[in-house]
């Protein structure tokens, strides 16, 4: 049955038809489920609104298959709880996007829909190019390294990852306890702000001024002169500051890898069984969690404290970090996800991070900045990711 309860939904099923054979976004679209979803969908806020579900993240009846042979047909029993609160609010599950293996770095097949020769990231890749490709208005993603912020940034859409610890996790499958966060993808910033209010009550802010603290990220990587360039406009823009050397950066990427490997190799010790049906990239890194010793995860945790302490303090006195979100555009080839190192430090952290889009390299290829806010301040931190959208636009 159609008609115009369900008439949201039936427009995405089109775009799906339009944009799948090469966008390659999605692991499953559950048109039966999704009209008899919006049929009985309450008048909340986000009454109709289809959104698209990574793959590590539970929907009732749908298979949470990881990319991974090793979980295929695994049938969930209940909603996530990033999905429950959505259907509260009235959106309705399309399906099943595209995650990289176990959303770490082995690619799965979905092209960036501003070039197809090129990755969309990962390992939220088939949310960010759902959503760039105009099929949802809304997908859900994770991170525990990168794995939102830099296919926002690849795609040319807006991205949130919530604080660590904000948003339960329960129906996510993790990597690393100590860094997982959930998050969200659309196509504005601004619309973000009315997902959030409906998932936890935060309201975006109006900020009358604006403080930021500008950093360029080349200690961590060899940011490319676009990236730098955007950057520095938006800075200017701004009138933002230098953050200078007051954060390490650098050692707590290291941290941040030694905490991710050392968790992972837990949270994926039955699969670590099974080493020939996982990817070369997986297997690395749970050998070398194996080899991680406790006392190196409790150092880089305690590093950790006592950076975030810091930083935290840092943005009391500023609204936000605004830095690139990933080197450069998205790199050619399907074969690679392109590199995760300017988030590390801040999801070590547990900080929340808005990625806002707008900018293009001179092939027009996307370049997303992404602003780090104060984890108790988030709906200043949407404010003022508005206003910078703004200022790019």
């Amino acid at each position: 049955m159609t008609g115009p309860r369900t008439a949201t939904v039936e427009d995405a099923l089109r775009q799906v038809a339009l944009t799948e054979p090469e966008i390659r976004a999605w692991v499953r679209v559950d048109a039966d489920g999704a009209r008899a979803a919006a049929l009985r969908a309450p008048a909340g806020p986000l009454h109709g609104i289809p959104f698209g579900v990574k793959d590590i993240i539970d929907v009732t009846g749908l298979p949470t298959e990881c990319g991974s042979p090793l979980r295929r047909g695994r049938t969930a029993t209940s909603d996530a709880w990033l999905v429950e609160r959505l259907r509260l609010a009235g959106a309705v599950p399309l399906g099943k996007t595209v995650t990289t293996e176990f959303a770490y770095f082995h690619p799965g097949p979905t092209r960036n829909p501003h070039d197809h020769g090129r990755t969309p990231g990962g390992s939220s890749s088939g949310s960010a190019a759902a959503v760039a490709a105009g099929v949802v208005p809304l997908a859900l993603g994770s991170q525990t390294a990168g794995s939102l912020t830099r296919p926002a940034s690849f795609c040319g859409v807006a991205g949130y990852v919530a604080p660590v610890g904000a948003w339960p996790t329960r129906g996510f499958t993790g990597l690393s306890p100590s860094l997982d966060a959930p998050g969200l993808l659309t196509a504005r910033v601004a619309d973000l702000a009315p997902v959030i209010e409906a998932v936890d009550g935060t309201t975006a802010e109006d900020p009358r001024s604006i403080r930021v603290l500008a950093w360029p990220g080349t200690e961590l990587a060899d940011v490319e002169p676009a990236m730098l360039d955007a950057l520095e406009r938006t800075a200017g823009t701004l009138g933002a500051t230098d953050l200078g050397r007051a954060v390490g950066t650098y050692r707590l990427a290291e941290a941040h890898a030694v905490v991710m490997a050392y968790e992972a190799a837990l949270a994926l010790a039955a699969e670590a069984e099974h080493p020939e049906s996982l990817s070369g990239q997986l297997n690395e890194l749970l050998e070398r969690g194996r080899r991680t010793t406790d006392g190196d995860h409790r150092a880089a945790l305690a590093l950790a404290r006592t950076a975030r302490i810091a930083v935290l303090e840092l943005l009391t006195r500023a609204d936000a970090i605004l830095g690139p979100a990933a080197p450069g555009p998205a790199p050619y080839g399907l074969d690679a996800t392109g590199t995760p190192v300017l988030s590390r430090p801040w999801q070590l952290l547990g900080l929340p991070v808005v990625t806002v889009p707008g900018h293009r390299d001179p092939y027009g290829m996307p370049l997303g900045l992404q602003l780090i806010g104060h984890p108790d301040r988030v709906g200043r931190l949407l404010g003022v990711a508005r206003a910078v959208e703004e200022a790019i636009q």
